[in-house]
């Protein structure tokens, strides 16, 4: 059969660029001795190790590249130690990919619409290692120029074995957000005529004419008419009755329909609970054209990142996970219900067995002001919850609230997103990365974040550590103070009128390589007692970085 035809084909194209890896990883390692021996004992310390790869831990046995890639190396040294090893990468790299695509696709075939074959999860659980190697090998040598690695390096991200760290390896980070951004509009507009006036319209018939007093019903209705492949290469958009048209009336157009979208009156969105961030409304049926207008809005964030038009308002983490395919969990509950995050929490946190909370599988939800019993599973409601399935419980509840409450509305939003986006290439980023392509970078006032900042679990505002914390905070980048703020909140953007909203750093004891972590639930920074500045912001960066996929040692 194919399948197995193409199994060992590729069982034996691994081994092979296995045993040729693990070979130029020795001699890396070799030369890798040497220079350490002639620049001497004090060029091998702590401050040689990359400050933001999440270093192995002994005894890992994973096929990387750390060995060829410290900063003690010099250049020479490590083209010399690596120029084998990319050799055989790039004699491979295109073939290996189209044939593990191929493999996947094979085993898709036999597999219901939504489910994973267990061989191709078997294919991807044996290679393992090569495969972490080679995906990272293949994006820095290729610097993402093939189509054909995104598939692969989803799949992997998908399926690939837990790392030591106990989570998932993310290789699209190996490139920066720039560098994804950049690939994400070259790919996106292949094959368009090349046109910096996004208003600027084919004909007159393709201007898009709107009613300013129904600016939302109105273009629905001509977006929905128009030519899906035109308006991706331009858009022109001219209010019913005035003359004005250009970039300055499509910026506008966003402006309000961005506002509109999430209008009370359409009862499409709900605000979250600390009022800042949108969520679709399990109610929006009381509006018998809400999975319309919800293809709509889907149209129109897809049409403003096609034309890098960035929108006004922002979602809850787990609607960007949603437009992005990944699932949630209970921490994203805390977004519409921080008390109910929390009690799944403590659930989580402590043993149930003998509580007698007499929990079900089986919860009470409100429909239109009336209270419902629905099963989590068939014949939950006679099923005990206990000590060893509550994370079975955990996890179905999330998904109860976030995602099967909202499924149509979810459908109806991607239909329409994805006439613009195509999902493989959406993939390239995270829901943090996501919302910061849809809204922008957030300017963040760190006077006002400082005074509207709550110390507890033994801090204080004049203790050293965290002094040298806002010494931190304003040597960072715009950036990485985003970066900072969606690591502890889960949002770029909570500012309210009154400033930072709930933001609050506890004490933690240190222990060495600890790096901070977070609560998003509650807007807390667990921050541990660093014994010094230069400490605290490396493994605050460490986290930055990482801390999105559970590291909590580096």
């Amino acid at each position: 059969q194919p399948l197995e035809l193409l199994w060992h084909s590729l069982d034996e194209w691994l081994v092979l660029i296995a045993t040729e890896l693990m070979k130029n990883k020795r001699d890396s390692a070799n030369i890798t001795s040497i220079l350490l021996k002639q620049k001497g004992p004090d060029h091998h310390d702590a401050t040689s190790t990359p400050s933001f790869a999440a270093a192995e831990t002994e005894g890992t046995k994973e096929l990387s590249t750390d060995a060829a890639e410290l900063k003690t190396h010099d250049v020479a040294g490590k083209q010399e130690a690596c120029a084998d090893c990319q050799d055989v990468i790039s004699m491979t790299a295109n073939r290996l990919s189209a044939v593990i695509q191929a493999f996947y696709m094979c085993c898709s075939c036999q597999m219901p619409q939504g489910m994973t074959s267990p061989r191709f999860i078997e294919f991807v659980c044996k290679h393992d290692d090569v495969l972490k190697c080679f995906v990272n090998r293949y994006l820095k040598l290729l610097h993402l120029a093939h189509t054909g690695l995104i598939l692969l390096c989803s799949l992997l991200e998908r399926f690939l074995t837990l790392n030591c760290f106990g989570q998932r390896q993310n290789f699209l980070k190996i490139k920066p957000f720039k560098d994804r951004c950049e690939w994400f509009y070259e790919h996106l507009h292949a094959g368009q005529p090349d046109s910096d006036m996004v208003h600027r319209p084919v004909n007159e018939n393709d201007i898009l004419l709107v009613h300013r007093d129904s600016i939302f019903r109105s273009s629905c209705e001509v977006v929905s008419k128009a030519n899906c492949a035109k308006l991706k290469q331009g858009i022109a958009v001219r209010f019913h009755g005035e003359e004005g048209m250009g970039q300055g009336v499509v910026r506008e157009w966003f402006d309000i329909l961005s506002s509109e979208i999430v209008n009370p009156d359409y009862a499409l969105f709900t605000q979250s609970a600390d009022g800042t961030t949108f969520q679709p409304n399990s109610n929006s049926s009381v509006n018998p054209d809400h999975l319309n207008y919800f293809r709509f809005a889907g149209q129109i964030l897809g049409l403003a990142l096609n034309h890098r038009q960035l929108v006004n308002i922002y979602f809850t983490r787990s609607f960007y996970k949603h437009i992005l395919g990944i699932p949630v969990n209970y921490q994203d509950v805390a977004s519409i219900d921080p008390e109910y995050a929390k009690n799944l929490q403590w659930i989580l946190d402590n043993d149930i067995s003998d509580l007698g909370l007499e929990l079900t599988f089986s919860v009470e939800t409100d429909v239109f002001g009336a209270m419902e019993e629905v099963p989590l599973k068939p014949g939950g409601a006679s099923i005990l919850v206990t000590q060893e399935n509550k994370a079975e419980y955990v996890q179905l509840v999330t998904e109860l609230r976030m995602t099967r409450a909202i499924q149509p509305q979810i459908n109806a939003f991607l239909q329409g997103f994805h006439m613009f986006i195509p999902p493989s290439l959406i993939q390239l980023f995270d829901e943090y990365e996501l919302e910061l392509l849809l809204s922008g970078m957030p300017e963040i006032d760190v006077n006002d974040w400082l005074k509207n900042t709550e110390y507890t679990s033994g801090y204080e505002r004049g203790d050293q550590v965290i002094q040298w914390f806002w010494d931190v905070v304003e040597e960072l980048t715009q950036e990485e103070r985003v970066l900072l703020l969606q690591f502890v909140t889960g949002s770029a953007h909570i500012m309210g009128g009154s400033g930072l909203q709930n933001f609050t750093i506890a004490a933690v004891p240190y222990t060495a390589n600890l790096l901070p972590t977070s609560s998003t639930c509650i807007n807390m920074l667990k921050l541990p007692e660093y014994p010094s500045k230069e400490i605290l912001k490396d493994r605050l960066l460490v986290a930055l970085h990482c801390g999105s996929y559970g590291y909590t040692m580096a």
